[in-house]
């Protein structure tokens, strides 16, 4: 383990949504998400901003630095919401954009939120994935891949939206090994983002282990979480559809421990994981129900983290 990669950072971007929705695209395989309802879309998006508003607020008054991307009304983008799927940032200036499967989430990329933290934090490479779309190949981020910062190891569940070609592409440009597997839902169907049954801290990953049906990547997983010193937290399937697997270790800017989840999640947990998970941080929750419902994705798919170096900040002169 190297010991100057950080896991956890107290920065992260998000970007606060003008026509957030139900999205006919993304439904195709993301069995999370809920159309009962979706007609009111006014309403919706209404619910989703005032969701979005209350949490920024609870990450701030922990200390937890936020910067907040505009969404543009036009042309709608009802997932501009989750924006680890397509930009991530990291320790050593790199910004890095990934290619999306539904056409109208590549809308979301936009490089003027790059410039506007490249105002804040220093940006020395920019890498982008985005034409292997094109070829039908697809990884969606930190929502494809559950990243080991600390030990350099990429974990990934195959499916639509992550295609092992490129992800073998990715570690080779940033020297991480990988250990992927497949993963399901109790209906048989192949659980869409990685980061929706696992999350990665620095001394604990949370896991459901129930959804990998095949027991040898079972078995490679919890090899290497034992190797690498990660204390395993199980949760349950009925835990997972309840997006306790969509969590996220941050510190705030005095290195406090928190750990990042929608009310649902918290909700869903039992008594012993609260305490296991906090010997790890803090836990932060909040309620995100109507993004949870109609996105199909919760707390950390929200939640870009920034590695970035900060600039620093410049003193005016005093005469």
């Amino acid at each position: 383990m190297n010991q100057n990669n950080q896991q956890i950072t107290h920065t992260v971007f998000m970007i606060r949504p003008a026509s957030f929705g139900y999205n006919t695209q993304t439904a195709q395989n993301n069995a999370f998400q809920d159309h009962r309802g979706a007609e009111k879309s006014d309403s919706i998006s209404q619910s989703a901003i005032e969701e979005f508003d209350r949490f920024v607020l609870k990450l701030r008054q922990a200390g937890i630095q936020v910067l907040v991307g505009l969404d543009s009304i036009d042309p709608k983008k009802p997932d501009a919401i989750f924006p680890n799927n397509w930009i991530s940032f990291h320790q050593d200036g790199t910004v890095i954009t990934y290619p999306m499967l539904a056409e109208n989430r590549r809308l979301e990329r936009n490089e003027d939120y790059i410039y506007t933290i490249a105002h804040t934090h220093q940006v020395k490479r920019r890498y982008t994935f985005d034409e292997y779309e094109h070829e039908g190949m697809i990884l969606e981020g930190t929502g494809s891949m559950v990243l080991d910062r600390q030990n350099k190891i990429v974990y990934a569940c195959l499916s639509p939206r992550t295609d092992v070609r490129l992800l073998e592409k990715w570690c080779v440009l940033r020297s991480y090994d990988k250990v992927v597997f497949t993963a399901k839902d109790r209906n048989g169907v192949a659980i869409y983002h990685t980061n929706v049954l696992m999350a990665m801290g620095t001394d604990f990953v949370l896991i459901c282990l129930d959804s990998i049906p095949n027991q040898h990547e079972k078995d490679q997983l919890v090899k290497s979480f034992k190797k690498t010193n990660k204390r395993i937290i199980e949760i349950t399937e009925d835990q997972l559809e309840h997006f306790a697997g969509n969590m996220l270790q941050l510190c705030n800017t005095d290195k406090t421990p928190y750990i990042v989840m929608s009310d649902q999640a918290y909700q869903s947990l039992r008594a012993d994981q609260i305490l296991d998970l906090e010997q790890s941080g803090k836990i932060l929750f909040s309620p995100i129900y109507t993004i949870e419902k109609y996105g199909g994705g919760s707390a950390r798919c929200m939640m870009a983290e920034v590695f970035l170096p900060e600039k620093q900040a410049s003193h005016p002169q005093t005469n």
